[in-house]
Protein backbone atom coordinates (compact mmCIF):
# COMPACT_ATOMS: atom_id res chain seq x y z
CA UNK A 1 0.00 0.00 0.00
CA UNK A 2 1.49 3.36 -1.00
CA UNK A 3 1.52 6.61 1.00
CA UNK A 4 -1.49 8.08 -0.86
CA UNK A 5 -3.56 5.02 0.00
CA UNK A 6 -2.63 5.17 3.69
CA UNK A 7 -3.70 8.84 3.79
CA UNK A 8 -7.17 7.62 2.79
CA UNK A 9 -7.39 5.51 5.96
CA UNK A 10 -9.32 6.63 9.01
CA UNK A 11 -8.34 5.50 12.51
CA UNK A 12 -11.40 3.76 13.96
CA UNK A 13 -10.00 2.04 17.03
CA UNK A 14 -7.15 0.37 18.83
CA UNK A 15 -6.65 -3.26 19.78
CA UNK A 16 -6.40 -3.55 23.54
CA UNK A 17 -5.57 -7.23 23.69
CA UNK A 18 -6.65 -10.68 22.48
CA UNK A 19 -9.90 -12.06 23.86
CA UNK A 20 -10.28 -15.80 24.34
CA UNK A 21 -8.50 -18.58 22.52
CA UNK A 22 -10.17 -18.23 19.11
CA UNK A 23 -8.35 -15.15 17.81
CA UNK A 24 -10.86 -12.47 18.80
CA UNK A 25 -9.54 -8.96 19.41
CA UNK A 26 -10.76 -6.64 22.16
CA UNK A 27 -10.99 -3.24 20.42
CA UNK A 28 -11.45 0.21 21.91
CA UNK A 29 -13.45 1.88 19.17
CA UNK A 30 -13.92 5.49 18.10
CA UNK A 31 -17.01 4.45 16.13
CA UNK A 32 -20.40 4.66 17.78
CA UNK A 33 -21.51 1.20 16.72
CA UNK A 34 -20.24 -2.03 15.27
CA UNK A 35 -22.11 -1.17 12.05
CA UNK A 36 -19.18 1.03 10.95
CA UNK A 37 -16.88 -1.99 10.84
CA UNK A 38 -19.45 -4.41 9.50
CA UNK A 39 -20.51 -2.12 6.64
CA UNK A 40 -16.87 -1.57 5.69
CA UNK A 41 -16.45 -5.33 5.36
CA UNK A 42 -12.70 -5.06 5.77
CA UNK A 43 -10.27 -3.20 7.98
CA UNK A 44 -6.59 -2.41 7.91
CA UNK A 45 -4.61 -3.32 11.01
CA UNK A 46 -1.32 -1.53 11.68
CA UNK A 47 0.88 -3.20 14.30
CA UNK A 48 3.11 -1.26 16.67
CA UNK A 49 6.00 -2.19 14.37
CA UNK A 50 4.21 -0.41 11.51
CA UNK A 51 3.21 -3.50 9.54
CA UNK A 52 -0.12 -2.92 7.76
CA UNK A 53 -2.41 -5.75 6.71
CA UNK A 54 -5.91 -5.86 5.29
CA UNK A 55 -8.37 -8.25 6.94
CA UNK A 56 -11.99 -9.14 6.25
CA UNK A 57 -14.30 -8.50 9.18
CA UNK A 58 -16.04 -11.72 10.21
CA UNK A 59 -17.89 -10.36 13.25
CA UNK A 60 -18.05 -7.44 15.66
CA UNK A 61 -20.05 -7.35 18.84
CA UNK A 62 -20.29 -4.95 21.79
CA UNK A 63 -18.79 -6.24 25.03
CA UNK A 64 -18.50 -4.20 28.26
CA UNK A 65 -17.83 -0.85 26.59
CA UNK A 66 -15.56 -2.18 23.84
CA UNK A 67 -15.99 -4.37 20.76
CA UNK A 68 -14.96 -7.97 20.27
CA UNK A 69 -13.79 -8.28 16.68
CA UNK A 70 -13.09 -11.42 14.69
CA UNK A 71 -10.94 -10.89 11.61
CA UNK A 72 -9.97 -13.25 8.81
CA UNK A 73 -6.81 -15.29 9.25
CA UNK A 74 -6.50 -14.58 12.98
CA UNK A 75 -7.64 -17.83 14.55
CA UNK A 76 -5.58 -18.40 17.68
CA UNK A 77 -4.58 -16.53 20.81
CA UNK A 78 -0.99 -16.48 19.55
CA UNK A 79 -1.96 -14.95 16.20
CA UNK A 80 -4.14 -12.36 17.96
CA UNK A 81 -1.33 -11.43 20.38
CA UNK A 82 0.66 -9.96 17.44
CA UNK A 83 -2.02 -7.26 17.16
CA UNK A 84 -1.95 -6.08 20.79
CA UNK A 85 -1.81 -2.27 20.65
CA UNK A 86 -2.42 -2.19 16.89
CA UNK A 87 -4.46 0.51 15.15
CA UNK A 88 -7.67 -0.48 13.38
CA UNK A 89 -8.25 1.64 10.27
CA UNK A 90 -10.97 1.81 7.63
CA UNK A 91 -10.88 3.35 4.18
CA UNK A 92 -12.70 6.71 4.11
CA UNK A 93 -14.30 5.62 0.83
CA UNK A 94 -16.40 3.00 2.62
CA UNK A 95 -18.54 5.64 4.32
CA UNK A 96 -21.49 7.21 2.55
CA UNK A 97 -23.37 10.29 3.67
CA UNK A 98 -27.00 9.73 4.56
CA UNK A 99 -27.84 13.39 3.88
CA UNK A 100 -26.09 16.39 2.40
CA UNK A 101 -25.83 18.12 5.79
CA UNK A 102 -24.10 15.15 7.42
CA UNK A 103 -20.39 15.39 8.18
CA UNK A 104 -17.86 12.97 9.59
CA UNK A 105 -15.76 13.82 12.62
CA UNK A 106 -12.52 13.59 10.66
CA UNK A 107 -13.84 16.33 8.37
CA UNK A 108 -14.80 18.66 11.25
CA UNK A 109 -11.73 18.32 13.47
CA UNK A 110 -9.20 21.02 12.57
CA UNK A 111 -11.70 23.44 10.99
CA UNK A 112 -11.53 27.09 12.02
CA UNK A 113 -14.65 28.46 13.71
CA UNK A 114 -15.93 31.99 13.15
CA UNK A 115 -18.95 33.87 14.43
CA UNK A 116 -21.36 35.08 11.75
CA UNK A 117 -19.99 38.57 12.55
CA UNK A 118 -16.58 37.44 11.25
CA UNK A 119 -14.88 37.18 14.66
CA UNK A 120 -12.49 34.23 15.01
CA UNK A 121 -13.47 31.78 17.77
CA UNK A 122 -10.81 29.07 17.42
CA UNK A 123 -10.19 25.63 15.93
CA UNK A 124 -12.15 22.43 16.51
CA UNK A 125 -9.75 20.29 18.56
CA UNK A 126 -12.07 17.36 19.18
CA UNK A 127 -15.73 16.37 19.42
CA UNK A 128 -17.69 15.14 22.41
CA UNK A 129 -20.63 12.85 21.71
CA UNK A 130 -23.67 13.43 23.88
CA UNK A 131 -27.10 11.86 23.92
CA UNK A 132 -28.79 14.59 21.89
CA UNK A 133 -26.08 16.18 19.76
CA UNK A 134 -22.32 16.41 19.47
CA UNK A 135 -20.34 19.23 21.06
CA UNK A 136 -17.47 20.78 19.14
CA UNK A 137 -14.59 21.60 21.47
CA UNK A 138 -13.14 24.78 20.01
CA UNK A 139 -9.71 25.80 21.27
CA UNK A 140 -8.03 29.17 21.00
CA UNK A 141 -4.75 29.34 22.85
CA UNK A 142 -5.39 27.95 26.32
CA UNK A 143 -9.14 28.62 26.34
CA UNK A 144 -11.86 26.31 25.07
CA UNK A 145 -15.53 26.75 24.28
CA UNK A 146 -18.14 24.12 23.59
CA UNK A 147 -20.27 24.67 20.51
CA UNK A 148 -23.40 22.50 20.21
CA UNK A 149 -23.58 20.89 16.77
CA UNK A 150 -27.17 21.91 16.05
CA UNK A 151 -28.63 23.84 13.10
CA UNK A 152 -29.64 26.77 15.31
CA UNK A 153 -25.99 27.39 16.25
CA UNK A 154 -23.91 25.98 13.37
CA UNK A 155 -24.96 28.09 10.41
CA UNK A 156 -22.50 26.82 7.79
CA UNK A 157 -19.82 24.18 7.39
CA UNK A 158 -17.52 25.09 4.53
CA UNK A 159 -15.20 22.12 3.98
CA UNK A 160 -13.34 23.52 0.94
CA UNK A 161 -12.37 26.65 2.91
CA UNK A 162 -11.92 24.65 6.16
CA UNK A 163 -14.23 26.83 8.26
CA UNK A 164 -17.41 26.73 10.31
CA UNK A 165 -19.69 29.72 10.80
CA UNK A 166 -21.69 29.79 14.04
CA UNK A 167 -24.45 32.14 15.13
CA UNK A 168 -23.58 34.96 17.49
CA UNK A 169 -26.24 33.93 19.98
CA UNK A 170 -26.12 36.03 23.11
CA UNK A 171 -24.10 34.31 25.83
CA UNK A 172 -23.16 31.29 23.68
CA UNK A 173 -19.42 31.67 24.09
CA UNK A 174 -19.57 32.79 27.73
CA UNK A 175 -21.97 30.03 28.81
CA UNK A 176 -20.01 27.30 27.09
CA UNK A 177 -16.49 28.36 28.03
CA UNK A 178 -14.53 25.60 29.71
Amino acid sequence: MNKEDTENLLLMGRVLRPHGLGGHLKVSSYARSEASFLSAGKVFVRTRAGDLSERAVHSVQPHKGVFLMKLAEIDTLEEAEIYRGAEVLVSKDTFARESEDEYFWHEIIGLEVYLNTGAYVGEVSHILPTGGNDLYVVRRGKSEVLIPAVHEVVREIDLPNRRIIVSNAEGLLELNEV
